[in-house]
C-alpha cells in the first residue's frame, strides 16, 4: 500500500480532519489554521493527535 490517511485532531481547536501519511506539502487545519503535518520525504510529520486511521477501499 503506497500510504494511510489518519484522521487527526487538531491541537488548537480540536477540529478533526483527514490527513495524508505521506504528504507532500504542509497541511493546515481549516478552522483555525495550525499546522496539522509536515512534509519529510517520506512520512509526514504529524502534529496533532491522531484519533483514527481511514481504511483505503
Amino acid at each position: 500500500m503506497a500510504g494511510n490517511f489518519y484522521s487527526v485532531a487538531c491541537p488548537d481547536c480540536e477540529n478533526e480532519q483527514i490527513v495524508f501519511g505521506k504528504a507532500a506539502t504542509e497541511v493546515a487545519c481549516a478552522v483555525c489554521g495550525h499546522q496539522l503535518a509536515s512534509p519529510t520525504g517520506g512520512e509526514a510529520v504529524i502534529e496533532g493527535e491522531i484519533t483514527d486511521t481511514v481504511e483505503a477501499r
